[in-house]
């Protein structure tokens, strides 16, 4: 079920960050005490079954009570093509499994990660490998320290 904010999610629980993207899925995971967001893994997307299917592998084995699904708004917040790509990803989602899931704005996120990749001296590669799932923790973490105000 889309939950409409993120008061609405479960009070207690571990949550599941996504960022998903046309060719990945970014993957994070909170601690129980909502804390913290630890970025998990990315998955690259296939077919969408088996997308659901490793997601839901993963949301099972944390124990998670519900999803953070990062929302690509446009800048001025207004909803372009990638809000209904993410939207009916969604939608897909709740299809294959019932669970409480609520977006979350995503606006900067991976340009945030990318400019923390910067400052560390990552090399291009190695950044392209973790830029999804840490795109993920920002989400999931922004989302964490909402609750928590």
């Amino acid at each position: 079920m889309i939950v409409d904010d993120i008061f609405s999610v479960p009070e207690t629980g571990v949550l599941l960050g996504l960022d998903p993207g046309t060719k990945t899925v970014g993957i994070a995971v909170s601690d129980g005490a909502r804390i913290a967001a630890t970025p998990l893994e990315t998955v690259r997307r296939t077919k969408f079954t088996a997308d659901a299917k490793q997601i839901f592998a993963l949301y099972d084995d944390r124990a998670c009570v519900g999803i953070i699904l990062g929302l690509p708004l446009n800048m001025d917040g207004s909803a372009g093509p990638r809000v209904q790509s993410v939207q009916a990803f969604a939608r897909n989602l709740l299809a294959v499994r019932d669970v409480p899931l609520c977006f979350w704005d995503e606006r900067l996120s991976s340009a945030a990660v990318e400019r923390t990749l910067l400052a560390a001296d990552t090399r291009r590669d190695k950044r392209k490998q973790v830029i999804d799932k840490m795109a993920a923790a920002y989400i999931l973490q922004g989302a964490l320290d909402r609750l928590r105000s």
